[in-house]
């Protein structure tokens, strides 16, 4: 299996949703998984494929996108987080839900965010109210100045943890913890448009994106970058968007829409066929709003 199947606990939750008896040791997938949301075909940037391999991406308009580009084994399977909502029966009290969690662009292993966290920090508080938490990835959370800022700003500062990499490390309670953090706020806000957002939006949260979006070392900008994610996702920008039509742009962008039943998700990703029946399956549709 490639090691990005694995991110974010995304193939064992995949297991889980699919209902293999040894869920938490998934076998290999048959393809390459997309691991976040992007404005490609689903795919990380330069990332070399194996001819024949299958793409399996979140939502039908990447699936659309990846055969303009020219990739004819693609298939629209949904995203993981979505299936965690769908398998995931905690009660939600909406009365509870307060204040805002912000999530600020990130680097990862191979690329660096140059820009400025304390205007960023002032925009937050100058618009936000009630408690305030900073999610910061692993790569920033490590730095003790950039912690540090936003703890003397009055921040609750987390980390969801470690995606993992190189088929080492991998947390699959990583979406469990991110799921629980975004239903204890009303709002999840971020200075550039990600996963982070869709999945806030998806989970019942009031999503919003403004601030300085930051620059990405030696970023590709293939497909439009900043200035494309603007013009083609309005609904999520500003700081108070609608959030009715936003909820509805993330249920399509992460293919809450068209998820799979779990014996069509084992075909999908080549997992054995099951022996006996499985458990009912409740069908789409009904996310925790």
């Amino acid at each position: 299996m490639h090691h990005a199947n694995y991110y974010y606990g995304h193939a064992h939750l995949l297991a889980r949703y699919a209902q293999l008896d040894d869920w938490m040791h998934p076998p290999r997938m048959q393809g390459y998984l997309q691991h976040g949301w992007n404005i490609g075909d689903g795919m990380a940037p330069g990332v070399p494929f194996v001819d024949g391999s299958r793409l399996l991406v979140w939502s039908d308009q990447l699936r659309r996108r990846a055969w303009s580009q020219g990739r004819r084994d693609v298939i629209a399977v949904g995203s993981p987080f979505a299936y965690l909502l769908e398998m995931d029966e905690t009660p939600v009290d909406e009365s509870k839900r307060d204040g805002t969690i912000f999530y600020p662009f990130h680097g990862w292993e191979g690329q660096e965010v140059m820009g400025d966290h304390q205007r960023l920090i002032d925009e937050i508080k100058a618009h936000e109210t009630g408690p305030l938490t900073v999610c910061l990835y692993w790569n920033e959370h490590k730095v003790k100045a950039i912690r540090r800022l936003y703890e003397k700003a009055g921040f609750r500062v987390i980390c969801h943890g470690y995606r993992g990499f190189w088929w080492r490390d991998h947390d699959r309670d990583f979406l469990v913890r991110q799921l629980a953090e975004l239903r204890r706020h009303k709002r999840v806000v971020s200075n550039r448009l990600c996963s982070a957002i869709w999945y806030g939006l998806l989970a019942g949260a009031q999503g919003a994106v403004y601030g300085d979006p930051m620059v990405l070392e030696n970023a590709d900008p293939t497909f439009g970058g900043e200035p494309r994610l603007r013009r083609q996702w309005p609904e999520v920008y500003g700081y108070d968007p609608d959030p009715i039509a936003a909820r509805k742009v993330a249920e399509v962008e992460l293919g809450a829409d068209i998820l799979c039943t779990p014996e069509e998700l084992r075909t999908h990703l080549g997992w054995p066929v099951a022996t006996q029946p499985l458990k009912q399956w409740r069908p789409a549709g009904s996310l925790t709003a």
